[in-house]
């Protein structure tokens, strides 16, 4: 089976711990090379945050269970690559607004 290579998350959290706290934590996991967390939206008592993982072999399962320990939650799983090297994904007709009047 092929090792999962980048993960995307759409993920609501609390506002503790920080998103650089969180980013930390998921970077100490096994198989995670780099993470980034960008932040969506903030309301009073959450935050909802894209949080985007790459490394060799990322175990989704520990990735989540770093974010439920947190108080978090993955809302959806917006993107995964797997296989010996990352496909970037490429625009289509169906991505770009229709020129035509």
């Amino acid at each position: 089976m092929s090792n999962i290579r980048r993960l995307v998350l759409d993920v609501l959290k609390p506002l503790s711990p920080s998103i650089v706290d969180l980013a930390k934590q998921l970077a100490d996991i096994k198989g995670v090379d780099g993470v980034d967390v960008s932040l969506v939206e903030m309301d009073a008592k959450s935050e909802s945050v894209k949080i985007t993982c790459e490394g060799e072999d990322i175990i989704f399962k520990e990735v989540e269970a770093v974010i439920i320990d947190n108080g978090g939650s993955v809302h959806s799983v917006d993107k995964v690559s797997t296989g010996s090297t990352i496909i970037e994904e490429v625009p289509t007709h169906q991505d770009t607004e229709s020129t035509l009047a």
